[in-house]
């Protein structure tokens, strides 16, 4: 299984912080935000390689940063380059995603994250849950807020796990499990994956592809077994400092 993480934006909400800097790679302690995923990822047995999706404006940063700590995984770890420069000439995550598999003829299983969270729980829960099923699966987690289901994917499950329906950014959700941004798509599945956008897939958030492929074939969803702390902008960037740092 490939450990991909899309790492291509440009982070614009944390102003300054990451105009000229990738925001995955911000330090929270001594550790970046990339570096704490990778500390976990790294051990599973099932991964066999980290392929990093940066844009042109950001990959040498990403180049240095592996020159520095890369040694220090075992899994290798190959860094992707999607040629923009700018926010505004943003390739979007799905479309970054379908360039790094046709660019490393990638035939293999998937596990796709992005990296602007500190999580609190293993990804190897979350790849055995996929394997106990056998199908592609998305991430969940039980969210009380209403507001904050209107801004993100929800799906509704059946009692054994599997997505029946999904829509981004419900104006009436229809249940309480939100799904953040980490996905495994198996290698069965990877047509789909490859065809997504010219049969009409949307392009910019990496939620679109997880809602095109549960209309497209059977998914399950695992229940995050603890929490994470999304950093979005420049406040949550300085309570995860203070928190974790």
């Amino acid at each position: 299984m490939k450990n991909i993480i899309i790492a291509a934006g440009y982070a614009t909400r944390l102003g300054e912080l990451t105009k000229n800097f990738p925001k995955p790679l911000l330090k929270i302690g001594q550790r970046s935000i990339l570096e704490r995923m990778l500390d976990d990822i790294d051990a599973i047995a099932d991964i066999d390689e980290h392929v990093i999706i940066s844009n042109h404006k950001f990959a040498h940063h990403f180049e240095a940063w592996k020159m520095d700590i890369g040694h220090k995984y075992k899994k290798p770890i190959t860094i992707i380059d999607d040629g923009t420069e700018s926010n505004e000439t943003r390739l979007g995550a799905v479309c970054d995603l379908l360039f790094a598999l046709d660019k490393l003829h990638i035939d293999d299983d998937i596990m796709v994250s992005a990296a602007d969270n500190i999580l609190f729980f293993s990804f190897r829960e979350f790849i055995d849950f996929a394997k106990q099923k056998g199908t592609s699966c998305i991430m969940c987690h039980e969210q009380p807020s209403i507001e904050k289901l209107q801004r993100t994917g929800v799906v509704e499950l059946d009692e054994k796990s599997r997505v029946v329906g999904m829509e981004e950014k419900p104006q009436v959700p229809k249940s309480h499990w939100a799904v953040p941004p980490f996905y495994i798509y198996l290698k069965k599945d990877l047509p789909l994956v490859l065809g997504s956008v010219a049969n009409g897939c949307g392009k910019d958030a990496p939620g679109n592809l997880a809602h095109y492929m549960v209309e497209h074939t059977t998914m399950h969803a695992w229940p995050m077994s603890a929490g994470r702390f999304d950093i979005g902008s420049l406040d949550t960037y300085k309570e995860a400092c203070e928190k974790f740092g």
